[in-house]
């Protein structure tokens, strides 16, 4: 399996792929402190259900950032010598959408929040989801939050450090493609 070092590391996959899991076992073998930023919000009973089953699911002791509209300020305030683990993006360009941000906003939300990430120097853990690879959507909102949310992965993808996939519980490394010839 790929090592997590220094800087960011992107876990892309689809639900329950075991994203979360992995993130949760880094963060139980890191020795210091570990902050999760939460971007998930209880809209409804399913969401909250959701939302404690992952509070369950994660070490007590953890500190919790709620940021359902996670920014670099909030990153850079984090504790620069903890373990942090961001789940997930996938709600943060949902909630970056539902707050009336255009495509451009949100790809420059994407490239502010990126640069905060490199500048740590403790492991972070950035999940999203890849919704690129499954059903077409029907409606012209689904669409546009497929695009959007595969720019900003792409985004994240560019400046992480290490980029893994997961599928099935399993790790996949993503690698840049060398277009040299």
């Amino acid at each position: 399996m790929a090592t997590i070092g220094t800087g960011f590391t992107l876990l892309l996959g689809g639900a329950r792929s075991g994203k979360s899991d992995l993130a949760v076992k880094l963060g139980e073998s890191w020795d210091g402190d570990v902050i999760v930023a939460a971007t998930a919000e209880a809209g409804d009973d399913d969401m909250a259900r959701r939302i404690a089953r992952h509070r369950s699911e994660r070490p007590s002791r953890w500190g919790v950032v709620e940021a359902p509209l996670l920014g670099a300020h909030e990153i850079v305030d984090l504790d620069p010598g903890a373990f942090v683990i961001i789940d997930c993006i996938t709600l943060l360009v949902s909630n970056l959408m539902h707050a009336d941000k255009t495509e451009t906003q949100i790809d420059e939300h994407a490239s502010v929040l990126s640069h905060a990430l490199v500048s740590r120097t403790a492991p972070t853990i950035v999940i999203s989801n890849e919704v690129g690879l499954g059903v077409h959507p029907s409606s012209e909102l689904g669409r546009q939050y497929r695009d959007v949310l595969g720019r900003y992965n792409r985004r994240l993808a560019e400046r992480a450090q290490t980029a893994l996939f997961v599928a099935a519980g399993r790790v996949t490394p993503l690698e840049t493609l060398d277009t040299t010839w």
